[in-house]
């Protein structure tokens, strides 16, 4: 096992150019459409994420099961022996390829893996093949839930179990918290996320003190990360205050999928049009600038009077197919088809969540890939 990182200084960016030229290993966060030696979930841990619904979120998840493992590994993390017995059971009675699942037995809160989850870093070097490096950021319940002690052990055990290289992420002495949805990357040092989410001191603070220069000073460090696109805010619902994966995500290095409202009554109206405002003004490192595609909003998903996340930006990119939410709603087909024009070389399958979006939640929340070197 390699030993934890120790705390050191930035490096300047005349540091780093000059690194660079000594042939010293660079750092690169992959792009999630980038090839995958598998995909991680977990059977539903806590019914209290989905009162009432409970049992129709854990079919909802066999039929991401179904889908993943036709083509691909599946890592499916499981809280008990009873819970496995369960997962196996609901698995194979919807038809997944058991032989490609393999199960964790390991307690967990809540299991969603998008948050809990190693980020995945390639170090690449001159002298050297590449090699994948996981580097562990804290949770801590997405500053909301005190139910995460657990599920905040879930990526050093992971990494450890595996033998695989990590660091621990921590800036001025102290672990830095981060989860996967509040973040994506294009695969070449740009990222995108929201002020809401990292920067706002008043509700659901993730890093006390933490500028924004700090952040980005941070991603440079740990996930080899050159720009980070700031858009203001996340959508209605959303109880990790902004999470990006909702809201906007990478589907080429100089494309976005961008979250649109048509009604400008509701809620969501204005920060989605200010998101498209900041993206229009980008620049990337080589000049170039993002093409942004419209990407429609459901119609407002609403359950025993509560306003749902509902999102079709909430899809997992997997090696041959994309896995999109949908909400029963004519906006479906619209979605389904722009997913597809941006991923030729996949299938895009729509998986019903109105039942799974009652945990606040859906596809890409609840799974995260793990890159193949």
């Amino acid at each position: 096992m390699r030993p934890l990182r120790s705390e050191k200084k930035p490096k300047s960016a005349g540091q780093q150019a000059y690194a660079a030229a000594q042939g010293v290993p660079r750092k690169r966060m992959p792009a999630e459409w980038e090839p995958q030696s598998c995909v991680h979930l977990a059977w539903p841990v806590n019914p209290a994420d989905w009162p009432g619904k409970y049992h129709a979120a854990c079919w909802a998840v066999a039929e991401i099961a179904r889908l993943v493992s036709r083509t691909q590994l599946l890592r499916m993390a499981v809280a008990s022996s009873a819970a496995l017995d369960r997962a196996r059971r609901a698995l194979m009675r919807a038809g997944a390829v058991m032989d490609r699942i393999i199960f964790d037995v390991c307690p967990l809160d809540r299991g969603w893996m998008r948050d809990i989850s190693p980020f995945w870093t390639v170090v690449e070097s001159p002298s050297s093949p590449p090699r994948l490096e996981a580097v562990l950021f804290r949770f801590n319940g997405w500053a909301r839930y005190p139910n995460h002690l657990r599920d905040a052990q879930w990526a050093g055990r992971y990494v450890r179990e595996m033998a695989l290289p990590f660091q621990e992420a921590s800036w001025r002495g102290v672990p830095v918290v981060l989860e996967g949805g509040a973040v994506d990357s294009n695969g070449a040092g740009v990222l995108l996320a929201t002020e809401e989410c990292l920067l706002d001191s008043a509700v659901q603070t993730r890093n006390p003190g933490m500028s924004r220069r700090d952040y980005e000073d941070c991603f440079r460090e740990y996930l080899g990360i050159r720009q980070v696109i700031w858009l203001n805010k996340g959508i209605i619902g959303d109880d990790t205050h902004g999470h990006v994966d909702d809201v906007c995500r990478f589907v080429g290095q100089n494309q976005v999928l961008l979250c649109r409202e048509a009604s400008s009554s509701d809620p969501n109206y204005v920060a989605l049009e200010e998101n498209r405002e900041r993206l229009e003004g980008v620049k990337l490192p080589d000049g170039a600038k993002l093409e942004i595609i419209s990407l429609p909003m459901p119609q407002p998903v609403v359950f025993d009077r509560v306003r749902l996340p509902a999102s079709y930006a909430n899809f997992l990119i997997t090696n041959e197919t994309v896995l999109v939410p949908t909400f029963n709603d004519p906006a479906d087909r619209f979605a389904l088809g722009i997913i597809a024009e941006c991923f030729p070389d996949r299938e895009v399958r729509g998986i019903h969540a109105v039942d799974l979006v009652w945990g606040l939640g859906t596809i890409h929340c609840l799974t995260k890939e793990e890159q193949l070197i």
